[in-house]
């Protein structure tokens, strides 16, 4: 599935952000977003209530308002949701639950809830939790995720259908195969990594296709002429550039190029450069 750059690159910079803040890993979320709504921040399921990019139901999102809503910035909204994740204004729940289409609430929200999830799985499980881990406490709760993660550890031929039948009923595709047999919880655990994996990579081409447009920019045409403002030549200026874009490209650049989701002192010299050279 092609991802539109401009969607593509705004998700990118909420998730970036919520990944910094939380320290959620940022491959993980933008893996989690490509499974549950393909990107689409304002999508909404037909069997549920779930909606938005992460696909949140109405309850679970109350929930993670009211506890994380405050710390970033939505007390309004943490305060109007009382016991039973109950809100009185009919019209504040509405203003509430729609929170779920704004890509940049949808993320913090998702990393918070994540970081919830990895802390209780690790200490269930005597281990760091896993990406998979986590999309798994998303699918089928913290509870549900911890009985499934602690069976397929003792017997992972085991049913998931089984151990999970209202879940195999709603989600049949997931628990059962084509020809109508039960997954085994293995098989359903490896098929949701699969997924996960198939998402960030997908993400991840988009972003190095972005920085191969860049340097094939600045590349254009050698004699035109770049003015700096930074009383450099226009050759050292092009150095640091392709620099640039080779530290954003590479292994280690995961901060830096969410960094280059907003806007920078560098990344507005990037910007400014790459229109020089295009003649713009």
């Amino acid at each position: 599935m092609s991802i539109n750059p401009v969607n593509a690159n705004r998700i990118q910079s909420a998730i970036a952000f919520a990944s910094q803040r939380t320290g959620v890993d940022f491959d993980y979320l933008m893996g989690q977003a490509k499974v549950e709504s393909g990107l689409n921040a304002t999508a909404k399921a037909g069997s549920s209530s779930a909606t938005g990019l992460f696909q949140f139901i109405d309850s679970s999102w109350l929930a993670i308002v009211k506890k994380h809503g405050a710390e970033h910035g939505l007390g309004w909204a943490a305060d109007a949701i009382g016991p039973g994740n109950r809100v009185a204004d009919p019209a504040t729940r509405r203003a509430i639950l729609n929170l779920r289409n704004d890509p940049a609430t949808a993320s913090l929200m998702a990393a918070s809830h994540a970081s919830d999830n990895a802390q209780a799985l690790s200490a269930s499980l005597g281990r760091n939790a896993t990406g998979t881990d986590l999309y798994m406490a998303h699918f089928l709760g913290l509870g549900g995720a911890t009985k499934f993660l602690s069976a397929m550890q003792t017997n992972p031929g085991a049913s998931g259908a089984a151990l999970f039948p209202g879940a195999a009923r709603a989600n049949h595709g997931i628990f059962y195969a084509a020809d109508g047999s039960a997954r085994s919880l293995q098989d359903i655990y490896s098929r949701f990594a699969s997924k996960l994996g198939d998402g960030a990579d997908s993400v991840s081409e988009t972003r190095n296709a972005n920085l191969s447009f860049a340097a094939q920019a600045l590349a254009l045409d050698g004699d035109a002429t770049v003015v700096t403002g930074a009383n450099e030549s226009a050759s050292d200026a092009l150095a640091w550039a392709n620099s640039t874009l080779g530290r954003l490209g590479g292994k280690d650049g995961a901060q830096a190029r969410a960094s280059l989701l907003r806007p920078t002192p560098d990344t507005a010299r990037l910007a400014y450069m790459m229109l020089a050279r295009l003649g713009a």
